[in-house]
């Protein structure tokens, strides 16, 4: 018994059977209480047991995968996506089809957009985002703008959304090099609504994601690939012969060797930068005679169109309306005018930065241009010199020419302005702007026989226009004027708005900021017998109006809808605060 009092608890145990014994080296014969041995020595034998608690996080992915599937509804597994990150990726691999739900309505869905842009574009909130929108109407549009070469999404969060949101209908893809054809199939698959698709800046994608997207995405009728240099010219081969026809009417593609796939059906066809393609290429396009349904044509930075490209297109395009031609430095005035005998449906021409264009050319194109044009553009283009041009006397008037716009075309003055005033009688839209060559008698020779009367009326920045013109114009037209700008003409004074408030009745868009009108001018406004419905009216940078002019100001402001006082430097902030206060419904820009 002794010995049994002598134990300190620290002699060697063995584990036999279900009991425990003390050792028989130690003290031998002698049994210890099965009780206080458990006490004693249990932390010691089964503490690995205790310290290891059972976590589903133990089961293999094939049996998480199979347990998350199987989620009553979308909410719930919204709340397990937030467990970890392990758990979100599992959900976003779940496609739609391998959710067990008794109703899966794709059709009614894709009432969400998202947008991601720089860091925020990553693979992991794309997985987010599409097991989140699942329960919540559907994921519809999404844009993700990378940021390069940084970028952190890739085709896994491509997949993720692949899986998530077969509602997608609207998808861009900016500036993304880590997404590949990988993605794009899976894309193609899992989200067959697709009806706009806009590619750009990604090199990871090639021909074969492309035809991915052809076989797969019927319903796509916009498409835009932009600086894509994995594309060749096979996938377009591709997709002109799987798409719709509806498809091929409204694309902006790369083209390059293979025009002779633009059929009847194109009516619209935007080209922008295309360097390998000659003007062969133009010729082709043109000659082929598949475009004959062609309406609206606009091509730019383009070196393959020249001359010739341009009277092919013209003679291959019989229902051509709308040409927009913009840094094609090949084109000249050779090529205008074969334009104008060949489309003899063309309504409107807009011309910019295409230097070899000349007055000459200028007018062998106006001269020669339809019955049917409405609307000609030239801007920024530097090869214009101003020279005086006799007319043939059987030269026939442009009579359909409605709008005229010229803008920050140094070489146009007062001879060319003559020129145009000759035969054409029915403008009521005019653009005059930053042209420092035209002064009031070329205006004048320009309006003098206009027949119509003008509705809107822009000189800004013709330094050299003067009061002179403001009188004119508001005397001749002033019953129809409703849009005057004059915004950098520092040769307008009070004159022209004494002018403008005696002669003009439909006046709502009055535009003399940078101007030298003072309170009188305000004034003459505010008083004018017409009773003026101005809806805008800017005054901004006239340092000679001042606090005098609040009265004026509000009386107009019962009809103003926006109202610009900036760099007005003699207008106190206690007259902003009182105008801002009385005018509620005016926009006020101080």
């Amino acid at each position: 018994m002794s010995g049994i009092f002598r134990f300190s608890g620290d002699e060697d145990f063995f584990l036999g059977g279900s009991s425990m014994y003390l050792s028989p080296g130690s003290c031998p014969g002698v049994y210890f209480p099965a009780r206080k041995r458990l006490r004693i020595a249990a932390p010691s034998v089964f503490s690995g047991f205790e310290e290891k608690q059972t976590s589903i996080d133990v089961l293999p992915d094939e049996c998480l995968f199979e347990i998350l599937r199987r989620l009553p509804s979308g909410e719930e597994r919204s709340a397990c996506a937030c467990v970890s990150k392990h758990w979100l990726n599992l959900l976003s691999s779940i496609s739609r089809s391998e959710v067990n739900e008794s109703v899966q309505d794709v059709e009614g869905e894709g009432f969400l957009s998202r947008r991601l842009e720089g860091k925020k574009a990553t693979d992991l909130r794309l997985a987010a985002i599409a097991v989140g929108t699942s329960s919540r109407g559907g994921l519809g549009k999404l844009q993700i703008r990378g940021s390069g070469f940084d970028s952190k999404v890739t085709d896994a969060g491509l997949g993720a959304v692949a899986h998530g949101c077969p509602s997608l209908r609207v998808l861009s893809l900016w500036n993304l090099p880590a997404v590949s054809d990988m993605g794009l199939s899976e894309i193609s698959r899992s989200c067959p609504m697709i009806e706009k698709l806009d590619l750009s800046r990604c090199p990871g994608i090639t021909d074969n994601g492309l035809v991915a997207i052809a076989e797969n995405c019927v319903n796509l009728s916009d498409l835009t690939i932009d600086s894509c240099s994995g594309t060749l010219y096979q996938s377009e081969i591709y997709l002109y012969q799987e798409l719709p026809t509806y498809w091929r009417s409204r694309c902006c593609l790369p083209l390059g060797p293979s025009w002779f796939l633009l059929d009847e059906t194109v009516t619209d066809l935007v080209l922008h930068g295309l360097q390998g393609v000659n003007e062969k290429g133009f010729w082709v396009m043109g000659n082929a005679k598949g475009l004959k349904k062609l309406k609206s044509l606009s091509v730019m930075s383009c070196r393959g169109m020249t001359d010739i490209g341009l009277e092919a297109v013209g003679n291959g395009c019989p229902d051509l309306k709308h040409v927009s031609l913009n840094k094609c430095l090949l084109v000249s005035g050779k090529g205008l005018v074969a334009l104008a005998k060949s489309a003899l449906s063309l309504e409107s021409l807009k011309l910019e930065e295409c230097h070899r264009i000349n007055q000459v050319g200028l007018m062998g194109f106006l001269m020669n241009c339809g019955s049917k044009l409405k609307a000609f553009s030239l801007a920024n283009c530097l090869g214009i010199s101003d020279f005086n041009l006799e007319s043939p006397l059987s030269s026939p008037s442009c009579s359909s020419l409605r709008s005229l716009s010229i803008r920050c075309c140094p070489g146009f003055g007062d001879a060319s302005l003559a020129f145009l005033g000759k035969f054409c009688h029915q403008l009521q839209d005019v653009e005059l702007c930053g042209l420092n060559g035209v002064t009031d008698a070329g205006v004048r020779e320009l309006l003098q026989s206009n027949n119509v009367g003008l509705v809107k009326v822009n000189l800004s920045e013709c330094i050299n226009v003067s009061d002179n013109t403001v009188s004119a114009i508001s005397v001749c037209h002033g019953r129809t004027l409703e849009s005057l700008n004059l915004d950098g003409c520092k040769n307008i004074t009070d004159t022209s708005l004494v002018a403008v408030a005696k002669n003009c009745y439909s006046v709502n868009d009055l535009d003399i900021s940078n101007t030298l009108v003072s309170d009188h001018g305000i004034k003459a406004l505010a008083s004018s017998p017409n009773h003026l419905n101005l809806q805008v009216l800017s005054v901004g940078g006239c340092s000679a109006i001042t606090d005098k002019s609040k009265a004026c100001i509000q009386k107009l402001g019962r009809t103003l809808l926006g109202l610009n006082i900036q760099r007005c430097g003699r207008i106190s902030s206690s007259t902003v605060d009182t105008l801002i206060e009385n005018l509620w419904r005016c926009d006020i820009l101080y």
